[in-house]
């Protein structure tokens, strides 16, 4: 146990403890990472396993967007999802049947390792009187903890639509109506946060599944933590990796370099990919918010990520608009159809610099009032984030594109709807198709690598 702790620069204790919780976090892992059940090839055929891999897909992208499901949402959805299915697979699905019965979602439940599903006859809304108790009690843990404004942080996972234009746009509209359209195919899952004082933001983590684009491209150099995953989701391993090999070595240098102690507060949601030990580190306290009060209190959910995405847009279209103008020859459509994820990349760091260390301060309003100083007012935000949209309307006339405010609000309501029947099969054959690759690759090595 001495030998480990050292290997890894950890306590004791720690190793202790996570040997003492082992079976616990072997059934946490299997969590995180669905498994797909073989038993239900036999009995249901492809039909139903697709079905309900489609389901647990979309279970994750409403869990990682705080939406609270109910039993009675989880049955409608898996019917929609059949009938979806059922149509796909034509004749040979002509007698398959699927009722979405109690009796069928406990079984779904065991074949998935979904244990934390905690479903009632209605969708549960945001708990506001957790949400008015838990900074009093949070007061309490940065006073027992000694925690200054430098040492407490707090990251949360979102998802951008890297590659995509408002749906006005010609560009939009004409993709649409071209074979092979792949409305989920440029979403990518991003971990953006920072500390209390505003002072010390974290690089942005990156999942998604590696793209030609950056085949030849060292991923250490990125200005991204890159972290390759086919669904986009996140994992407790992979989480697990960031925290020991990135947030750490960051945080600690931070501390260094500010003279303050290694003492770190992290304040993270029930996500599916979370830790669930509170002594994940010596150095660093876990502390969780209350269920069904991300909405409310998570601090990177209270303006920080929302303005990013709007940067983020204006970065790539003031980019369109520079590759366009003059006597570069350039169209629009050369332009999006040679913008990559390399590009996309540099945009996200970019825009993560635009944010304020007034505004990362600002969004730890609710929780903590007492260590927001010089924080902008509302109206400043708000009017920050028009000014945004404002130029992004100038940009787009200059660009030829039909576009106004509206479409512009419109764009970004679409982080907050779930993913619809097609995005989900769409996400769910990139898997099959990575899955392909993965395997050839597997079997062309093996063949290379077999002694004659």
């Amino acid at each position: 146990m001495s030998d480990v702790a050292r290997s890894y620069q950890m306590n004791c204790s720690t190793i202790g403890t996570i040997l003492k919780n082992k079976d616990r976090i072997m059934e946490h892992v299997r969590r995180s990472v669905p498994m797909h059940s073989t038993i239900i090839s036999k009995k249901h055929g492809k039909v139903i396993e697709e079905l309900e891999n489609l389901l647990s897909i979309w279970k994750e992208d409403c869990h990682q967007k705080r939406k609270p499901l109910s039993l009675i949402l989880i049955q409608e959805k898996a019917l929609s999802l059949f009938e979806d299915v059922k149509t796909k697979y034509g004749e040979e699905a002509a007698d398959v049947t699927f009722t979405a019965s109690h009796v069928w979602f406990n079984r779904f439940k065991a074949r998935n390792n979904f244990h934390n599903i905690k479903v009632t006859g209605e969708a549960a809304s945001a708990d506001t009187v957790a949400a008015q108790e838990f900074p009093a009690t949070l007061k309490e843990v940065i006073k027992e903890g000694a925690f200054s404004p430098q040492q407490i942080f707090n990251v949360d996972e979102t998802g951008l639509y890297w590659k995509k234009m408002p749906d006005r746009t010609y560009i939009s509209k004409e993709d649409k109506c071209m074979p092979g359209f792949k409305p989920a195919k440029d979403r990518l899952t991003l971990l953006l946060g920072g500390n209390t004082a505003g002072d010390m933001k974290i690089k942005p983590l990156h999942y998604a599944e590696n793209p030609r684009a950056l085949k030849n491209i060292a991923k250490a150099s990125l200005p991204v933590v890159w972290k390759s995953n086919q669904k986009a989701w996140v994992t407790l391993a992979m989480f697990q990796d960031w925290f020991y090999h990135h947030f750490i070595p960051e945080v600690e240098r931070y501390c260094r370099n500010k003279n303050i102690p290694f003492n770190i507060l992290l304040l993270l949601d029930n996500a599916l990919g979370h830790p669930f030990l509170d002594d994940f580190h010596a150095n660093v306290k876990i502390v969780f918010l209350p269920s069904n009060t991300t909405s409310l209190l998570q601090p990177m959910d209270q303006g920080a990520i929302a303005t990013f995405k709007k940067y983020y847009l204006r970065c790539t279209f003031r980019q369109a608009l520079k590759a366009t103008e003059g006597d570069s020859g350039m169209t629009l459509h050369e332009f999006w159809k040679n913008f990559t994820i390399f590009n996309a990349v540099k945009n996200i760091d970019a825009s993560w610099r635009k944010i304020t260390t007034a505004t990362m301060n600002g969004v730890w309003k609710k929780l903590f009032p007492m260590f927001v100083h010089d924080s902008p007012s509302l109206a400043k935000l708000q009017a920050e984030e028009q000014n945004v949209v404002d130029n992004l309307v100038s940009i787009s006339e200059k660009l030829d594109l039909d576009l106004e405010e509206q479409d512009f609000h419109k764009y970004f309501a679409v982080y907050n709807q779930e993913l619809t029947n097609e995005d989900l099969m769409e996400l769910e054959n990139q898997r099959k198709e990575e899955e392909k690759r993965t395997n050839w690759k597997w079997n062309q090595h093996r063949t290379i690598s077999r002694p004659r």
